[in-house]
């Protein structure tokens, strides 16, 4: 039997399967199958084979990467070439981008890149198409737009967040706050520090033990679901040196981009407005790009820091863009130069991240958005 077929038993049986706390283990047992067929399906087998695909391993550059996934046709070359000025073929017919197509925009003095995804069709993840390649791209973004038709939004959302899910990208979500370290001896040793409503000792036992564990420390520190028990363990995996795309779990910020609005209803359009993550625009028309613009910079969570050279006003124009976890002045010499570092006495910054303006700082102070930076070389 074909890994296909054994994928497709595995969702009948769990379709068929009620859920209670009596199914649960068995469906916990299930799920765990499920996520090691999905890897072994995605990851090719030896060195040699599945290679990344022509014209999909774009460079990366700039601040920030921004993904455009969707189904073919619902205009996402049309929206790429009307934000970045970037011409990808745009036609009435399906399937008419081929490979990815990068963009460049700058928006608030970060140059973002944008890539346009060949259409995803269903089954994706499972081979199908260029699927594969599509998403192992998609999973190198800071960034996902999932570009949908407004006058077909639900289902073709559902379709690709489950092909998406099926590739270890989880959108909007944090990573499940779990404990999980491997031991040479000693059995599960269980531990929960706060009500459970899903699992329990037994449930991690047979999860684990369909991963041949049997002997790991398991701490739940939030109240958590099969799958994220899943996750930890397939993201704790060792990477193997053969494998080239590598399906640890990676947590992706994403907006839900629904296209075409110049075809519905204002009351329609109230209604989209409610719901979260989402932007309406029309990409032909170039409506509400402004509030697009707006919320990707909001997800992709990036700081600004001027320059300021000595004796001279701050360079306003082109900041240093810094992800909003690396924000030191260390991370900051960084982007510049690694030799800065060992150059570097002391700093003068300038903001909101100091008390006194300017005040002297090391390379561990943490700053905050348009903060002003002098640095002081030895």
């Amino acid at each position: 039997m074909s890994l296909l077929a054994k994928i497709a038993e595995i969702e009948a049986e769990m379709a068929r399967t009620q859920k209670n706390k009596a199914t649960s283990n068995h469906l916990g047992l299930l799920k765990a199958r499920l996520a090691k067929m999905r890897r072994e399906l995605i990851t090719p087998k030896g060195g040699s084979g599945g290679g990344t695909g022509e014209g999909f391993d774009v460079a990366k550059t700039g601040d920030a990467r921004i993904g455009f996934v969707g189904f073919p046709s619902v205009g996402k070359s049309t929206l790429l070439s009307n934000l970045a000025g970037v011409y990808s073929e745009v036609a009435a017919y399906e399937f008419t981008t081929l490979t990815t197509v990068p963009g460049v925009i700058r928006y608030k003095g970060a140059k973002i890149q944008l890539l346009d995804l060949p259409g995803i069709i269903e089954g994706a993840k499972d081979g199908k198409g260029r699927g594969r390649q599509v998403i192992a791209v998609a999973r190198t973004c800071n960034l996902i737009l999932i570009v949908l038709d407004v006058l077909k939004p639900l289902g073709h959302k559902k379709l690709i967040e489950h092909e998406l899910e099926g590739f270890g990208i989880r959108l909007n979500k944090k990573p499940p706050n779990i404990g999980f370290k491997k031991k040479d001896k000693g059995g599960i040793n269980f531990t929960v520090t706060c009500p459970q409503s899903e699992l329990d000792g037994d449930a991690v036992k047979s999860i684990l033990a369909e991963y041949k564990i049997h002997n790991a420390d398991i701490t739940l520190r939030s109240d958590s679901t099969a799958d994220d028990l899943i996750d930890v363990v397939e993201g704790n995996r060792p990477a193997d040196i053969t494998v080239l795309f590598n399906p640890t779990r990676v947590y992706i910020p994403c907006i839900y981009v629904l296209n075409k609005i110049d075809q519905i209803s204002i009351e329609e359009l109230d209604i989209i407005y409610k719901v979260p993550h989402c932007v309406p625009i029309s990409a032909h028309s170039r409506w509400n790009f402004d509030d697009l613009l707006e919320k990707m910079w909001d997800y992709l969570h990036l700081v600004r820091i001027y320059t300021k050279p000595k004796g001279q006003l701050p360079d306003y124009t082109s900041p240093v863009v810094l992800p909003t976890e690396h924000t030191a002045v260390e991370d900051f010499c960084l982007k510049i130069h690694k030799s800065l570092l060992k150059e570097l006495k002391y700093a003068l910054v300038w903001g909101a991240s100091v008390k006194h303006n300017p005040q002297k700082v090391g390379k561990d102070h943490v700053m905050e958005d348009e903060d002003v930076i002098q640095l002081v070389k030895k």
